[in-house]
């Protein structure tokens, strides 16, 4: 079996179509362990991997641990709040002290765009980035496009609608990266001060109307207003956010045909999508959680194999 072109996973930009093809058959395997009663292989036993998140998550950083446990690796967690960081160590002493630790991979968050690039040029091991500002987040894509693969028999041809905060989301990057490779059709929508500028030299195309999006779209990805990472309103209220771009059951009916709903999470319920249509057999919000085990699981397990051949 070939492996991975590279040996980091820094970027969607990164991956070739082959590569996130390989990730998807090594998912497909890694989702039937996860569902057996016995969920655990040997396959990364004495592999130590440090998570080392600088910014909060919730479901990342779980997923990830399960996908690294499930896989027999040994978890070295790292919070950035309560390190040498918040004493003024800098990002390459703090890495360089937990691999002097003899640890073999590192996954990482931050808040500044293009750390894990940074990491991985000046440090001596495996760097995979868990989400790095408003940059990118590669496996919340892999997931995104797995989720889809899995619900609909395959991307090409498909047509994928992102809706939201474009601007400040790396999941909408990285996911328009991906899907492109995967040949699907890509849409954002949202208020014109969160598309940016730069959006069509990615392959994607623009809609400001919900309606008309989604009356063209397979699949509707729902993104949060990123309010952490904005300077200043680019809307005049939540509420009139949520009327122009808030999915609510009545906006689904409207359009006359059955869609797929997505959303990354966390969800902010009753302003870009309601618990009405989050919780209905339309939306493959849990399915997205459960599958982000198997795809990192495939991740880490694709990248320890780089080291080892």
């Amino acid at each position: 079996m070939e492996g991975l072109s590279t040996r980091h996973l820094l970027g969607i930009k990164d991956l070739k179509e082959q590569d996130i093809q390989l990730i998807f058959e090594t998912s497909d395997n890694f989702k039937q362990i996860i569902n057996r009663s016995i969920k655990k292989v040997p396959s990364l036993r004495d592999v130590t991997i440090a998570n080392i998140f600088f910014e909060n998550s919730t479901r990342t950083r779980i997923s990830f641990e399960l996908a690294e446990k499930r896989l027999s690796a040994d978890i070295v967690n790292f919070s950035a709040s309560s390190s040498s960081v918040s004493k003024g160590e800098t990002l390459i002493d703090t890495v360089n002290n937990i691999l002097a630790m003899k640890v073999d991979m590192v996954v990482m968050r931050h808040p500044a765009p293009g750390a894990c690039i940074f990491l991985a040029k000046n440090v001596k091991s495996q760097i995979i980035n868990a989400g790095d500002g408003t940059h990118e987040h590669p496996t919340q894509a892999l997931l995104d496009a797995y989720s889809i693969r899995e619900k609909l028999g395959g991307l090409a041809g498909k047509k994928i609608l992102i809706v939201g905060d474009i601007l400040h989301s790396r999941v909408a990057l990285s996911n328009i990266l991906c899907l492109k490779k995967l040949g699907a059709e890509v849409k954002v929508c949202g208020p014109p001060t969160l598309i940016p500028k730069f959006i069509s030299t990615l392959g994607a195309t623009v809609e400001y109307d919900l309606k008309k999006a989604l009356a063209w779209c397979d699949v509707a990805n729902m993104l949060r207003i990123q309010h952490e990472r904005q300077d200043f309103k680019y809307f005049p209220s939540l509420r009139e956010y949520s009327m122009q771009y808030g999915l609510t059951l009545d906006v689904l009916k409207a359009i006359g045909k059955e869609i797929v709903i997505m959303h990354p999470g966390p969800i902010n319920r009753g302003v870009e999508i309601t618990s009405e249509v989050a919780d209905s057999g339309q939306a493959i919000i849990l399915e997205q959680v459960e599958n982000g085990v198997a795809v990192r699981m495939a991740v880490l397990y694709l990248l320890a194999a780089q080291v080892e051949s």
